[in-house]
């Protein structure tokens, strides 16, 4: 737990060579009858530095993240985060006083002048946001790392691209290919047991990108079904200049897909259930397949093109 983070009244006092300067806290009631706190500050010298100094006032207490609107406070001054005044009970969890309804406004003044680094700032991003502004836009910010790809078990990793392909080759051995055609062959020996159906996931490296054909089998409403599709690892702007086709047939017939890959920021589930790719019924695909229909053999091909 870090430091319990206070909000008291300090005297005022002359500003010395090495002081880290003056300030005075003053709680008052609005006139909803709402006890506020208000903050004067007269900077000084100090070794500390600024940013981080307040970065860690602004740390929540209990859950050791940013506070952030509303900040609630205890009679004493111990503050804490919103979501945590529900999780305590609403009893200051320092010193045991109970919260009642205390808004820490000079800390939300002080946090309102303040600007930082993304947090991603060491995977190269350079902007500098105002403290309120900073959470959406590492929401959303193009350096953040992306999570792994694999759709076959739950996977908690996350990295760059050339992090996440090492990953999926030496830890969920995935087969790897250079180019941008593929003729695969998917088998299965009991297709009737769609829920039990193994995940497929092929990476290949097409225009010094890295994409992944993905093919599963679901249930699509009370039907059975097969899948294919395609993601890029990469963003979604950069997935935008490609385009890729997919096709699967027998017997002189086919059924093909053509479509632009999908981000992997775009979690597989997304993708598959919103049925952008190649959707094989079980019945086609056991059609296609030949013999008696107790074994899957399904052949999938297709390329991938970049749009000029």
């Amino acid at each position: 737990m870090a430091p319990p983070n206070v909000c008291l009244e300090v005297p005022e006092s002359p500003v010395q060579e090495n002081d880290v300067g003056s300030a005075s806290v003053i709680s008052e009631a609005d006139p909803a009858g709402i006890a506020v706190s208000k903050v004067f500050i007269t900077p000084g010298k100090t070794n500390l530095t600024p940013t981080s100094s307040v970065h860690e006032l602004l740390e929540c207490p209990v859950c050791t993240n940013s506070m952030y609107p509303p900040i609630h406070q205890c009679p004493n001054g111990h503050t804490l985060c919103s979501n945590c005044k529900v999780r305590v009970h609403n009893r200051c969890p320092t010193c045991r006083f109970e919260l009642g309804n205390i808004r820490c406004l000079a800390l939300e003044k002080v946090a309102e002048s303040l600007e930082f680094p993304c947090k991603y700032q060491s995977r190269g991003c350079p902007d500098i946001f105002p403290y309120y502004s900073k959470l959406k836009h590492e929401a959303q910010c193009v350096f953040r790392p992306y999570s792994c790809p694999y759709a076959g078990s739950e996977c908690s990793v996350t990295g760059d691209i050339p992090t996440l392909v090492a990953h999926l080759r030496d830890d969920h051995k995935v087969d790897m290919h250079n180019g941008c055609t593929f003729n695969h062959r998917y088998v299965k020996s009991n297709p009737q047991e769609v829920e039990n159906a193994t995940w497929m996931l092929t990476v290949f490296n097409c225009f010094g990108q890295h994409f992944c054909l993905h093919f599963e089998a679901f249930q699509l409403g009370m039907a059975p079904v097969y899948m294919a599709f395609l993601r890029f690892m990469g963003d979604d702007h950069e997935a935008n200049n490609y385009s890729y086709s997919l096709e699967v047939g027998a017997s002189g017939r086919k059924l093909s897909w053509q479509g632009v890959p999908r981000s992997i920021r775009d979690s597989h589930k997304k993708v598959r259930d919103s049925h952008d790719g190649l959707i094989i019924q079980r019945n086609m695909a056991l059609f296609f397949s030949g013999g008696d229909k107790k074994e899957l053999k399904l052949r999938v091909t297709g390329r991938i093109w970049k749009e000029q």
